[in-house]
């Protein structure tokens, strides 16, 4: 009996032992905010960090006993997952490519941990710079890439793949997935009503997801029945709010008139009955909605705003700024009436976008950054974006969770991505401000966590020579 209890006793002692070893952990956040973007609750907690990825998350009274490489206070600090830019592009030929490279540092320095890179014709270089970020050779937000867009022959787009037949399409899906991208993203600059569709139709039969604009040769319900991922702009949501979104679309297949000449037409037959409808079929079939607001408010009063002191212009390559030239002589050289209505969509799109939201369609926060979108860099575009949806009416909650929380379940990696929990990618923001009181606050980043690297975007700020660039407090 006393041999049985002294092996006992050995036994008890050992676990005893094992329970207070130290674990070593490559990061540890003591004791900050830590927001709930789901609920919104706030939770003063630990986080600890191992392999990139969350291991360990104690209210701050715990007593853990750990080591770590880092031990970071972030008292009076708000946490939140890492930004994600669910709309942004790599683009403009092979001698953009350093210019868009240097986009990557922008994005986090702004706490964008993650983009969704809708489509260009830097696909190898994108490729590329996604597996040096992996790897921490370069600093940069973890790429999405949905690779050369999908459209019809002599697209507007360089590096597209044109499809007409059957056998076009399955080649060029084909050749996607080799690539391994993440989404399609179809245009409609060329491709016919038939072949959209058709696209679609056959990207969801291999599981893969899709997102892009609407040929207004066929009507938004056709596009949702065949499985369109996310409607990335407003216009085409517009389009299956009106009454006669069937007379408009047979007057373009005609031709009529055109894209921009339908607008008004659009919002004078909007309908709410079939708006409502619209959005439960957008609700019920799972699409989100992309709405970039943001740069529709640039591009509409660019007749009218100035950005020549812009802070970040001040440092955007200067190849990038002539690649803004298009769309503000075009804006330049509207008629009056074109100016107009121009502004006048985009009021009616805030409204849209409220209705959207009450009847709990997903919308995705995207900036649309890249070149040709003049104005809208890489980077503070996201913030501009949050602060834009809030501005329609949704509380900083509902705008925060349009970004990495509607971002990872759009692309189904909510497995990794999207909250604040045991077991996820730890790609962090940490705020000097609660971002739930004032959408603003998003910009007052301390600090940028990819995994156990930490990166200050004042340091980030100074090595792109542009302090004025970074809110901290």
């Amino acid at each position: 009996m006393k041999h049985y209890f002294g092996v006992l006793i050995l036994i008890l002692v050992f676990f005893n032992c094992k329970e207070k070893e130290e674990i070593t952990y490559d990061l540890v956040l003591e004791n900050g905010n830590v927001i709930n973007i789901v609920t919104g609750e706030i939770e003063k907690q630990t986080i600890y960090v191992l392999d990139g990825r969350i291991a360990e998350i104690t209210g701050i009274n715990n007593e853990n006993s750990f080591k770590s490489e880092q031990i970071i206070d972030v008292s009076n600090t708000y946490i939140l997952p890492g930004y994600w830019d669910n709309h942004v592009h790599f683009r403009g030929g092979d001698s953009l490519i350093e210019a868009n490279k240097g986009f990557l540092k922008l994005f986090i320095a702004n706490g964008i941990t993650t983009v969704r890179d809708a489509g260009g014709d830097l696909t190898p270089s994108v490729l590329e710079w996604r597996s040096q970020i992996e790897t921490g050779d370069i600093v940069g937000p973890t790429i999405f890439t949905a690779g050369p867009k999908i459209d019809g022959p002599n697209a507007t787009w360089a590096g597209s793949i044109p499809v007409v037949s059957n056998a076009d399409i399955v080649k060029a899906l084909d050749s996607l997935q080799s690539l391994k991208v993440d989404f399609v993203k179809i245009y409609d600059s060329q491709i016919s009503g038939t072949a959209y569709l058709k696209t679609i139709s056959e990207a969801t039969n291999r599981n893969m997801i899709s997102s892009g604009h609407m040929p207004f040769t066929v009507e938004l319900n056709e596009t949702v029945a065949a499985g369109l991922g996310a409607v990335e702009h407003l216009y085409y949501v517009l389009k299956g709010c009106s009454s006669k979104e069937k007379e408009i679309t047979q007057a373009i297949i005609n031709k009529e008139y055109g894209f921009w000449q339908s607008m008004a037409k659009l919002i004078a037959s909007y309908d709410d009955t079939v708006a409502q409808n619209t959005f439960q079929s957008l609700r019920e079939n799972h699409t989100y909605v992309v709405p970039t607001l943001h740069i529709g408010e640039v591009l509409s009063y660019l007749d009218e705003v100035d950005h020549e002191n812009d802070t970040y212009l001040k440092i955007m390559d200067a190849a990038i700024v002539k690649t803004y030239e298009g769309r503000i002589n075009r804006a330049l050289n509207a008629t009056d009436k074109a100016k107009h209505d121009r502004k006048s969509l985009n009021k009616f799109f805030k409204k849209l976008v409220k209705s959207l939201h009450d009847a709990n369609v997903k919308l995705l926060a995207g900036s649309d950054s890249g070149a040709y979108n003049s104005y809208t860099y890489p980077g503070i575009s996201l913030h501009k974006e949050l602060e834009a949806l809030v501005n329609t009416g949704m509380s900083p909650l509902d705008a925060l969770q349009t970004s990495a929380y509607n971002g990872a379940n759009f692309l189904k990696k909510e497995k990794d991505y999207g909250l604040i929990a045991i077991g996820k990618i730890a790609d962090l923001v940490v705020l000097n401000a609660n971002p739930l009181e004032d959408i603003k606050n998003s910009r007052k980043i301390s600090k940028v966590i990819k995994g156990k690297r930490v990166f200050n975007p004042e340091i980030i700020a100074m090595e792109i020579d542009c302090i004025d660039c970074i809110i901290t407090n």
